[in-house]
């Protein structure tokens, strides 16, 4: 029995160094292929016309504003206001009647002084891999500026250069370091997710449909 467990507990922890392994990897993969494609200066962003807005909530499970929300919608203003870009694609998640994040991104960007015809709605970034694919695939696009914090560029970029979209990323400010701990955790699993998404599992978007073009 003893000698049976002990065989358990040895292939468990090889299994553990194995994802381990596989996850560290993978960030260094997905943050060293991407990093040159991130900025964080106007003066020095490449100019593409469509901007792709990734979607988070405006609010926190507190009920409090969501910093990165506010962050990323006063990012992607200052973007249009530099003329850097003309238009935006706001793309999240729309669950239900009650969580609409595109909704939510174009009622911000409009408040800050955004004209409604300049943002187009994709209610069904539900991932960032469908965000950016559908960027594609639905709205047409061939260049993308990405506007997200840091963290989240990387895999943005990644999925990006995978699909042939000829994608840059413009960062938002991140909140304090105990707001991101969390967040930065979570992102590094989603980077070894993504690599499975991309070159394993072949994941597609949940929903594609028919095109819809921006014309600008």
């Amino acid at each position: 029995m003893i000698g049976f467990l002990s065989k358990v507990l040895r292939q468990l922890f090889y299994l553990f160094l194995i994802g381990f392994l596989f996850v560290v990897l993978s960030n260094v993969w997905i943050v060293s292929s991407t990093s040159d494609k991130v900025y964080s200066r106007y003066d020095s962003l490449s100019k593409h016309e469509v901007a792709l807005v990734l979607g988070t909530s405006h609010l926190l499970t507190t009920g409090a504003p969501n910093p990165f929300f506010d962050n990323r919608m006063e990012t992607a203003a200052a973007l249009f206001k530099n003329g850097k870009v003309k238009h935006f694609i706001v793309s999240g998640d729309n669950r239900t009647k009650y969580y609409n994040e595109p909704l939510e991104m174009k009622k911000a960007l409009v408040k800050l002084g955004i004209p409604p015809s300049s943002i187009t709605l994709d209610y069904a970034g539900l991932r960032t891999l469908d965000s950016v694919v559908r960027s594609k695939e639905i709205f047409g696009q061939e260049e993308i500026t990405i506007v997200t914090q840091t963290f989240h560029c990387y895999r943005a970029l990644f999925i990006s250069d995978y699909y042939g979209i000829d994608a840059i990323a413009y960062v938002a400010n991140e909140p304090s370091a105990e707001v991101t701990e969390k967040v930065h955790w979570r992102e590094y699993l989603a980077r070894a997710k993504a690599i499975l998404d991309l070159y394993v599992l072949k994941t597609a978007p949940r929903h594609l449909g028919e095109k819809e073009p921006i014309q600008l």
